[in-house]
């Protein structure tokens, strides 16, 4: 019996002429005819798995095995439940022996809330999707579905019971060894508020607006009205509401700010109808933005943020004597603090002398703190720097040889000011008045003096010692700063107003130190046991 492909061949010379017959048998290519090959077989379609979306699946889960025994999810929960989380039960009207749904745990809803800033996520409405689908989420819910408002309302609803929280897990992370109070380092960031430049209105547009809204109020009438569905009327009366009292926040604002201010920066005083409390502040790349100064204090031993808080001010200047205080109250005083150039006045060293903490920091140069003579038409050549200043008759020598004699003596913290003046019957005589003292009858020099503590501060500066200690500075301020802006996405404030600006930073911070804590501590379990 003959193969197939002798078969094919011998149909194919069926219909050949003698010629071609003789070279397809004998496997010779014609000289001048076509050339006759065998025919390659039809290749098989691919055959692929149909996707069918129109249908309905029914899975068993095994709720334990969504996520590993290392996700960090589970060490949140273990954290979590290591704290006393009863303050939140305040709140709570669900309870046994009486009718009603049963609430969300505290627990359940913080968890759900530090794995969501770990994850860069701010929005109560994406979390809330976020546990539909997210295996983590999935695992605290235990495949349950969690309302964005229930979500929103927890994160807000109590500042005293989350400080409380933040607290409890500083005193978990102090008995790990995590937090030492050797060195801590004071440092303060800009945050961007919620609100943008083109909400802020001088005095005049408020009340234009505050007027608009309270018509707008009257003319909607009653919600119960047939013209609208009620959830519609109510909804937007509500709006209406709150707009208005924005508005009436940020008159309040206003007058705040414009105290101690002269009629003309009074006038161009402007307050953000968004967020009220929000102020305009100098950012990192220079340009200017609604902003909150937010300060915090960074335990130098394993990088853990001990105390968190956001102001209003744009400066550093007065915000590390309550920081301190507020480290004193929740976890202790530092033995070391270190601080940058925003810190370092004199004021600053003589509280921290006070409370026995040694400060670190760079020292101001004397040209920072010089008069600006040009403002007081002040030549360059009758600057202080031209007069002589003789220590033991205390009294200074113009360049014509007059005598400027001390007339006042004022005791500043960390420091004595002493005031000299030369007699008017001297200057009017002067030639050189006009390019000495143009503005006023007499010359006047102010002359400052550091107490012994200022003069050892600059001293102990200037040692190889401390300025190595100051070089650690960044690495571990900066590092944390970096860290909730590029990681947890602390670059914008989701919240408005100052209260709720700073429960933001605390469950931010929060999430910052609990995944400090996995990092050292909580890992380590999983790493003895392979």
């Amino acid at each position: 019996m003959l193969p197939w492909y002798l078969k094919i061949a011998r149909m194919d010379n069926m219909h050949a002429s003698p010629t071609e017959k003789l070279f397809a048998e004998t496997d010779l290519p014609l000289r001048n005819g076509p050339v006759t090959t065998l025919a390659e077989p039809a290749k098989p379609k691919p055959r692929f798995k149909p996707i069918n979306r129109d249908q309905l699946i029914m899975r068993t889960i095994d709720i334990e095995r969504l996520v590993e025994a290392d996700h960090p999810v589970r060490a949140i929960w273990d954290m979590l439940g290591q704290v006393d989380l009863s303050a939140f039960d305040e709140r709570i009207r669900a309870v046994e022996g009486r009718a009603g749904q049963a609430t969300l745990s505290p627990r359940l809803l913080a968890s759900l809330w530090i794995y969501g800033y770990s994850e860069g996520i701010s929005s109560a409405r994406e979390l809330a999707r976020l546990c539909e689908y997210d295996p983590a989420c999935q695992w605290l819910t235990a495949m349950g579905t969690v309302n964005h408002h229930t979500l929103s309302d927890f994160r807000v609803e109590s500042k005293k019971a989350l400080d409380g929280v933040f607290t409890q897990v500083l005193g978990v992370l102090s008995a790990a060894g995590l937090i030492e109070l050797k060195q801590v380092m004071q440092d303060g960031t800009k945050v961007k508020a919620n609100a943008g430049k083109d909400t802020f209105r001088r005095e005049e547009r408020l009340r234009q607006h505050l007027q608009l809204a309270e018509k707008q109020i009257e003319a909607m009438g009653d919600p119960r009205s047939d013209a609208i569905s009620q959830r519609v009327a109510k909804a937007q009366q509500r709006a209406a509401k709150e707009q208005k009292q924005r508005l009436e926040e940020a008159m309040a604002e206003l007058q705040k700010v414009r105290h101690g201010k002269t009629t003309k920066e009074a006038s161009e005083t402007r307050i953000s109808t968004t967020d009220p409390q929000a102020r305009v502040m100098k950012n990192g790349s220079g340009g200017y933005e609604p902003s909150y100064n937010v300060q915090m204090a960074t335990d130098a031993a394993h990088g853990v943020i001990i105390d968190v808080m956001a102001v209003q001010d744009a400066n550093d200047w007065d915000q590390l004597v309550p920081a301190v205080e507020r480290m004193a109250a929740t976890v202790g005083t530092p033995e070391q603090i270190i601080v940058d150039a925003g810190y370092t006045g004199r004021e600053n060293i003589e509280a921290m002398s006070d409370k026995q903490i040694e400060m670190i920091g760079p020292v101001p140069s004397p040209a920072a703190n010089r008069h600006h003579y040009g403002k007081r038409g002040i030549n360059a050549d009758f600057e202080v720097d031209a007069f002589k200043f003789d220590e033991g008759a205390n009294h200074y020598v113009c360049p014509t040889g007059k005598i400027l004699r001390p007339t006042t003596k004022e005791r500043h913290a960390g420091r004595v000011k002493w005031k000299y003046q030369a007699r008017p019957s001297d200057c009017q005589t002067c030639p050189f008045r006009d390019q000495c003292c143009p503005k006023t009858r007499s010359r006047r020099i102010t002359r400052s003096q550091d107490s012994d503590r200022v003069k050892a501060f600059r001293v102990k500066m200037q040692t190889e010692e401390a300025k190595q200690i100051y070089r650690r500075r960044p690495q571990i301020a900066e590092f944390a700063n970096a860290w909730l802006k590029d990681k947890l996405g602390l670059r914008q404030f989701r919240l408005r107003g100052l209260l709720k600006v700073q429960i933001e930073c605390i469950w931010a911070v929060l999430t910052y130190n609990i995944q400090q804590w996995i990092r050292l501590t909580w890992r380590e379990q999983f790493a003895t046991a392979l």
